[in-house]
């Protein structure tokens, strides 16, 4: 039995709500733009910076951390450890030290409280290389994350202890490179797996989606065109890596919003991938929930006693790949930072702040040209998507109401043309600092590993049917190509849902899964819901993150987040 519980000192103080002007106060993205340094990947853009989740970097909230402020570790393994056994180092700043030191990927990331504890507590567990350590709970989360860095870092050192730690190693790694290599950490030990460990998933994850991608591409060679942007979804398991939802495209719909729920607005291939992974959720639970003892062993997920609510069963991750940067705030320039000699804050704003699309075209919130969009349908970035959905959870409001919110563990590029994922890292990550204690509970800032990787897409993929869109996840028998500018099925598309043309991925196709799991799962009072909209507002504490989500942004300055007209929810099937 897991459950979380949080008291009154899991809340923050709201500030009054205002939207910050670009001409009148300071620019509110002093907070994320380093002033005088480089930003390199993996470390922090200044030393204020409150980082609730990172990759091998220091915690701000951490008091005895101060001196990680060098851009690398000036002890040895060994004297890392022994510091941390002789009750010098904070446990946090050891482990931080270590992943820094030994090259692995780290995330502290907040959970769910263990089995047979009530009261009111905050979770946390590491998670090195994508295995998840046993969970540590406090009263604060400062107290909790410690006994999660303190409760790997046993596991850890036993390990490291067993292989065997070289001493003589002169000093830490180097500063991390704009561009990260795909190669190994150069041999220092021959036979020392603690120095030369890799990434398993990042190699991992590109191999197995340009499999499947190549796979779909052969059965159906008549769409090989449609390849140009692709994102998918990769679970890691202890059975192995798996894609479980894939998506393909660069555009979004021109027509109108309509009361039908029957239109694709937004096709962009993460868009289209994330749909993906939801029908694969849906079929899921509807596994779980089949009353069948071998069917519901196949789920990915498992139940707390206590709140009802699913999650992954232990040792499942969620990882994302694209194979280029999202549109939006992640393609922010190399070079840009707030300074006064070389850059306006106007620009700055322009940059990271809120972008939407409109008919495949990207528009600041800021722009004078996205003032005079009129009544085009406007969708927001997906860069934009990207961090809401890993403050809210890649489910949506719908499956909220089954599951606990659902976050990618790993965040991949495989653009050739990328060369650091400086754009991405701001946008997706330091944005949202600061929001977790406003969040309801089982919501948080989770913070993704972003690292560069190799393409998934074969160089011979040329993308000559842009306007097409593929979607695909794990259990169909064949694949769907929707036409993204008209938003519905085109008349080839090897997968047809009806005559009308309506795409499996659509709301309404998506009400009707959830009625179906809402029966399955004896949730009476969720069939009780008429329209799209009632189910989507049944879903309380996600409107509630929701809703603290689109505050947070609009007072930092970010600009203000677009919904699509109501109209387009007020439907029924």
């Amino acid at each position: 039995m897991k459950m979380m519980m949080r008291g009154s000192s899991s809340r923050g103080s709201c500030m009054p709500h205002s939207r910050l002007t670009n001409n009148s106060s300071p620019s509110p993205f002093n907070d994320i733009i380093n002033n005088n340094n480089t930003f390199l990947p993996g470390q922090p853009l200044s030393t204020s910076t409150k980082i609730i989740r990172v990759r091998g970097q220091r915690s701000s909230n951490d008091e005895n951390e101060s001196h990680l402020r060098d851009s690398k570790p000036k002890s040895l393994p060994r004297e890392l450890i022994d510091k941390y056994k002789r009750g010098e180092t904070h446990p946090v700043s050891a482990l931080y030290q270590l992943s820094q030191t030994l090259q692995f990927q780290l995330d502290l990331k907040e959970t769910v409280t263990t089995a047979g504890v009530t009261g009111f507590y905050f979770a946390f567990c590491a998670v090195i290389d994508g295995i998840q350590y046993k969970t540590g709970m406090g009263i604060t989360k400062k107290e909790a994350r410690a006994k999660a860095a303190e409760l790997a870092l046993e596991d850890l050192i036993a390990s490291l202890e067993n292989d065997g730690i070289p001493s003589d190693v002169s000093e830490g790694p180097p500063p991390l490179p704009i561009r990260e290599k795909d190669s190994t950490i150069p041999e220092i030990h021959s036979g020392r797996a603690v120095i030369e460990r890799k990434n398993p998933i990042k190699d991992q994850v590109p191999s197995v989606v340009r499999e499947m991608f190549i796979k779909l591409m052969d059965s159906y060679p008549e769409f090989s065109g449609c390849g140009g942007t692709v994102a998918a979804f990769v679970m890691l398991s202890p059975t192995g890596c798996e894609v479980v939802a894939l998506g393909t495209g660069s555009s979004n719909t021109k027509a109108s919003p309509a009361p039908t729920g029957r239109i694709l607005h937004d096709s962009h291939a993460v868009v289209t991938a994330r749909r993906s992974l939801m029908r694969f959720l849906y079929r899921n639970l509807l596994l779980f929930f089949s009353k069948n003892s071998a069917l519901e062993e196949k789920s990915v997920f498992q139940q707390d006693q206590t709140t009802k609510l699913l999650s992954f069963k232990n040792h499942i991750t969620l990882h994302l790949y694209l194979s280029q940067l999202p549109k939006g705030a992640a393609q922010i320039p190399s070079q840009l930072r707030l300074n006064p000699l070389s850059i306006s804050a106007w620009e700055v704003n322009n940059q990271i702040g809120l972008h939407v699309v409109v008919e495949g075209k990207v528009f600041s919130k800021f722009s004078s040209s996205y003032e005079q969009m009129g009544s085009h349908v406007v969708s927001m970035s997906a860069t934009d998507k990207i961090m809401q959905w890993q403050v809210l959870g890649f489910q949506g409001a719908l499956l909220s109401h089954f599951i606990e919110p659902v976050y990618v563990s790993s965040i991949f590029i495989g653009d050739g043309s990328c060369c650091d994922t400086r754009g991405i890292e701001m946008a997706v990550n330091q944005r949202v600092d600061g929001i977790t204690s406003a969040l309801p509970l089982y919501y948080c800032v989770y913070r993704p590993h972003i690292s560069l990787v190799s393409s998934a897409v074969p160089l011979d993929a040329h993308p000559t049917q842009k306007s097409l869109s593929l979607n695909w996840s794990h259990g169909d028998l064949t694949v769907e190509m929707v036409n993204a500018l008209e938003g519905k099925s085109t008349e080839d598309s090897p997968f047809k849902s009806s005559p009308a043309l309506a795409s499996r991925l659509c709301k309404a196709a998506m009400l009707s899964r959830f009625n179906l799991v809402a029966k399955e799962a004896q949730r009476e009072e969720l069939l009780t819901a008429v329209t799209y909209r009632e189910a989507k507002m049944m879903a309380k504490l996600y409107q509630e993150a929701k809703s603290v989500l689109k505050s947070y942004l609009e007072r930092k300055g970010y600009g203000q987040w677009v919904e699509k007209p109501p109209i387009s929810d007020h439907f029924s099937v």
